[in-house]
């Protein structure tokens, strides 16, 4: 029996094993198709054996990742890994770096795997330097950065990008670049540098202006350029990129998004849309506790929604007192379902912000609400005037002086 068909039978085994649940059996023949197709391919001239031995080897070792991406072993994933390095030698360049990058998107599945995938970065990152496999460096690398951006380590990731645009303008790769230039924006942004996060937007745009950009890259160039767009409180632009609550139903009928109208992300956006329009302050609090994962991981929308929040309380504030002239703060807080502290504060806001006119009197416990008061133009009118005699005085002693 050749080598190639005994790998094969091996991974039909392993295969048949994993489909049955019998993990640890399938474990161990996928780890024999990696030692055997090794060994049984070192003496052999046949092309075709070749390949299926390297066919076998590449099968085996992507199964092992799905197991231990499937039980949350990051150690385990990170062997793997590391263990492919002596398949991924005798394989072509492009077909390694895809190899490697199909490995460790089995981390994101795996939580509190950072440290562990970090360092496996580094130690693959040393042996594709040493390999003089450029394309995979970078490509581990500008995932290093994407990493530290995560974990905000904005420090090593700034000094990585720095290392990386050298050598990525030297030899001209616009693709890696553009994504390189996007986490540069990315890590300025989040280090609150926002004049830099949108010039290494705009590099990211150029330098994807001049290739086929893919479908996630775009998408994630329009993210951030909505996100700066946001941060500079410039929503008409900002809207060109995201879309309002009130479209969100609208948007989740349409036949593409249909199946994904159940995931929890978007039953979050749908719950939120719905306490928004119908401005129902306990709502909006019942979706950011019943989705707090969804809602609260990302800063971005952490910030927006709480400014959502703040002007959705406002405006129910503006409606409750809108009738009165004086109103206890105690009843104002019932009817909104709010502590009475938290309200009076927010009422003193808007005081000062001129968003209506009142006073509160904390002996009484009561908002006193004035009408808006009208202008009184006497005291411009008053100084337009004093500046026509100015110019008056002045036309006069000119006069004066040429005469003389």
């Amino acid at each position: 029996m050749s080598a190639s068909s005994s790998t094969s039978q091996l991974i039909e085994k392993a295969d048949a094993a994993l489909k049955a649940g019998n993990l640890k059996d399938a474990e161990k023949l996928y780890e024999q198709v990696l030692t055997t197709s090794s060994a049984g391919n070192a003496h052999t001239t046949d092309t075709s054996i070749q390949q299926q031995h390297l066919r076998d080897q590449e099968t085996a070792l992507v199964k092992l990742g799905e197991i231990y991406r499937d039980q949350k072993n990051a150690d385990a994933l990170s062997s793997v890994i590391n263990q492919s390095r002596a398949f991924m030698s005798s394989t072509a360049k492009a077909k390694t770096a895809k190899l490697i990058r199909t490995l460790l998107d089995f981390f994101t599945s795996i939580p509190d795997s950072y440290d562990v995938q970090k360092q496996t970065l580094t130690d693959n990152i040393a042996w594709a330097k040493a390999e003089k496999r450029i394309f995979l460096k970078h490509s581990l690398e500008t995932r290093l950065v994407g990493l530290q951006l995560e974990t905000h380590q904005y420090r090593p990731a700034l000094a990585l990008i720095d290392q990386l645009l050298t050598e990525l303008k030297r030899l001209d790769d616009k693709m890696i670049l553009t994504e390189v230039h996007l986490l540069e924006s990315r890590v300025y942004r989040g280090i609150g540098n926002m004049a830099k996060a949108k010039a290494a937007l705009t590099s990211s745009r150029t330098a994807a202006n001049s290739i086929y950009c893919p479908p996630l890259l775009q998408a994630a160039l329009d993210l951030q350029s909505g996100i700066l767009h946001a941060e500079d409180k410039d929503y008409t632009t900002a809207y060109s990129y995201f879309y309002e609550p009130e479209d969100v139903n609208s948007l989740l009928t349409i036949k593409l998004a249909t199946k994904y109208a159940q995931m929890r992300d978007v039953e979050s956006m749908r719950a939120i849309a719905r306490a928004h329009q119908e401005r129902n302050l306990s709502e909006f609090e019942k979706a950011l506790r019943d989705y707090r994962d969804e809602l609260s991981s990302d800063p971005t929308i952490r910030s927006h929604l709480a400014s959502l929040y703040d002007n959705l309380l406002e405006q129910n504030l503006l409606r409750i007192i809108e009738p009165y002239s004086v109103v206890e703060i105690s009843h104002v807080a019932e009817l909104v379902g709010q502590e009475r502290q938290g309200v009076e504060s927010k009422l003193s806001q808007m005081i000062l912000d001129k968003v209506f006119y009142g006073v509160l009197d904390q002996g009484r416990g009561c908002l006193l609400v004035f009408d808006e008061p009208e202008g009184d133009n006497t005291y411009g009118a008053a100084i337009e005037t004093l500046e026509e005699v100015g110019k008056v005085v002045q036309s006069l002693y000119a006069k004066t002086v040429q005469i003389a």
